[in-house]
């Protein structure tokens, strides 16, 4: 499937040729039929002779609905551009071709029309008007089709130019991140809410669950149509009508944009190339009022020229564009500006960077999205594909990492590591970041949540304080040592935390077999001063050191009596 964009100026003929290559008439509105004039989008189909599948969108010729025809050109994948033999090129035929280079058209061909009505003078004076309008454009070398609508003239010729251009023209590409611009909004009768757009980034199933921006209003897929067939799912390039359970239709409206929770950057605020049209008159500067056009929407804008404070007629330069409100863009989207105090297409741009981090002053944009990491220091890999659409494998642990600001961390770490003493640097202490850094340190071991040199004696190796306890048995001593080593060696398994009182984990093992022994001679079960007399100490100790083996599963308390537990040990 290819979405084809019709452009032109107002009456040359565009509806008439999309009715007559599709027999569906695209102007819907009871205005557009009585004048004769296309006012809103208008959407038509029909498969060509190769099978290949077309849908037009008919956008409307005159200068008083081009916020329209903007809508409508977003996401395309060609253009059927349309002048009349009997007039040729006019004012809107300009405007319509250097907005769909803007927006990043680069395929199409083009149709000079009512042909019946002009004599071979008049139409050799038209296609030399458009070979001089065209020269230098993405059309320069695109084929011209003579054709009358009205008697059939060309309508052959034009059906295989066409299907030859679309043949050349790439697909949509399929990034796993649906986005539908929204141009229509409705209420079917028995459905509910239904919106319409051209499909880009990636596929939509029936019951996806998705969300509307503006407002991230949830909401779930009911069904699908594509060419007014119900469809089970839908991939990108092609026309669909989504049905949506949720919103009303009178809760969202054109230039909305319908998207997968949670794979989106949102932002209203974007840097970008900005290329002046060479016909404006004169410079843009961050004076007036503009009227930025983003797929299907209609955004009144404050712009500030970044680095100069113009950029000339027929130059580019950097922009930042603030936008009113939050959307899902990525870079690489484009937009055409107009100057809304003087009615004209001031010119258009590439976003570059959805997420600026650097003023104004200071912000040099460009197309490298290294550029984003050298700006932030470090981004999480996520981050980084919402905000480039790019997949990147991490540096480190799950972050994209500058290669300074890394060998910085790397040497700071490294250092508080060396002079964290004999028991290292403990981790918990780290955010995320500094740990994974810390874990790819060369010559450096982590054991027991401490990171300290590879090459350092274990210092709680053969502990004195282990030793103590051992001897002790269980009666133990006050804890004398370092709370950071005694909370190492309980982490270690050396010593036993029991409720604040520290066994030696052999003393533990050893109290094990005494109980394992004592239940295999009483397996109704035995009470705690049984237990005490046989472990030979005081309630003190004997009662956190029984709750320990409860907890653990040597033994199971019953009413005043402990009984056998799923890890009591074997008795010998």
């Amino acid at each position: 499937m290819h979405v084809v964009a019709t452009a032109g100026h107002v009456d040359h003929g565009k509806s008439t040729l999309v009715r007559a290559l599709t027999g569906t008439d695209p102007d819907r509105l009871a205005e557009e039929k009585r004048r004769g004039l296309t006012i809103d989008l208008g959407f038509a189909s029909c498969e060509l002779p190769s099978g290949r599948g077309v849908a037009f969108v008919d956008v409307p010729g005159h200068v008083r609905f081009l916020k329209n025809m903007l809508a409508g050109v977003g996401g395309v994948d060609a253009c059927l551009f349309v002048v009349a033999a009997t007039e040729g090129w006019k004012p809107q035929s300009e405007e319509h071709l250097r907005i769909l280079e803007l927006v990043g058209v680069r395929h199409g061909l083009v149709a000079v029309t009512k042909v019946g009505a002009a004599d071979e003078e008049l139409r050799e004076l038209a296609r030399l008007d458009i070979a001089d309008h065209l020269a230098g454009t993405f059309l320069a070398d695109a084929p011209v089709v003579d054709v009358d609508a009205l008697d059939g003239t060309g309508l052959d010729e034009l059906v295989a130019a066409l299907d030859t251009t679309l043949a050349a023209t790439p697909t949509a590409a399929d990034r796993g991140r649906p986005r539908l611009w929204i141009d229509r909004v409705f209420a079917a009768r028995g459905a509910g809410t239904v919106v319409t757009g051209t499909l880009t980034g990636g596929s939509l199933a029936v019951d996806d669950e998705v969300e509307i921006h503006p407002g991230g209003r949830r909401a779930r897929i009911r069904a699908l149509q594509s060419l007014h067939r119900a469809v089970p799912a839908i991939g990108p390039g092609n026309r669909v009508a989504v049905n949506l359970v949720g919103p009303g239709h009178d809760e969202l409206g054109r230039g909305d944009v319908l998207v997968r929770p949670d794979q989106w950057h949102l932002t209203d605020r974007v840097d970008a190339e900005f290329t002046v049209l060479a016909n404006v008159g004169h410079p843009l500067t961050r004076r007036g009022a503009h009227l930025a056009y983003l797929g299907s929407a209609e955004l009144p804008v404050r712009l500030r020229v970044l680095g100069p404070d113009a950029i000339e007629a027929g130059s580019r330069g950097p922009v930042r564009l603030h936008l009113p409100r939050r959307l899902p863009l990525l870079p690489g989207d484009r937009f055409v500006l107009r100057d809304a105090g003087r009615g004209e297409t001031v010119g258009g741009g590439e976003i570059l960077d959805v997420d600026p981090v650097l003023p104004a002053a200071r912000a040099r944009p460009d197309r490298d999205p290294e550029r984003l990491v050298r700006e932030r220091g470090r981004l999480d890999v996520e981050h980084f594909r919402r905000l480039t659409g790019l997949d990147r494998p991490p540096d480190i642990g799950a972050w994209i990492v500058d290669p300074e600001v890394l060998a910085a961390a790397r040497r700071r770490l490294g250092e508080q590591v060396a002079a964290a003493g004999p028991l290292g640097l403990a981790l918990a202490e780290l955010d995320e970041f500094d740990r994974a850094v810390v874990a790819a340190l060369d010559d450096v071991e982590i054991d027991g949540g401490r990171a300290r040199p590879a090459a350092a004696a274990d210092p709680l190796a053969d502990h004195p304080f282990v030793a103590r306890l051992a001897a002790a048995g269980l009666r133990p001593p006050e804890p004398d040592i370092d709370r950071g080593e005694l909370r190492a060696l309980v982490r270690r398994g050396d010593v036993v935390d029991c409720d604040g009182i520290f066994f030696a984990a052999s003393v533990v093992r050893e109290a094990a077999r005494v109980m394992a022994r004592l239940l295999a001679d009483s397996p109704e079960g035995v009470t705690v001063s049984e237990v005490r007399e046989a472990w030979g100490t005081t309630r003190k100790y004997a009662l956190p050191l029984l709750a320990h083996l409860d907890a653990t599963g040597v033994t199971r308390r019953r009413g005043d009596r402990r009984i056998a537990g799923p890890r009591l040990p074997t008795v010998d």
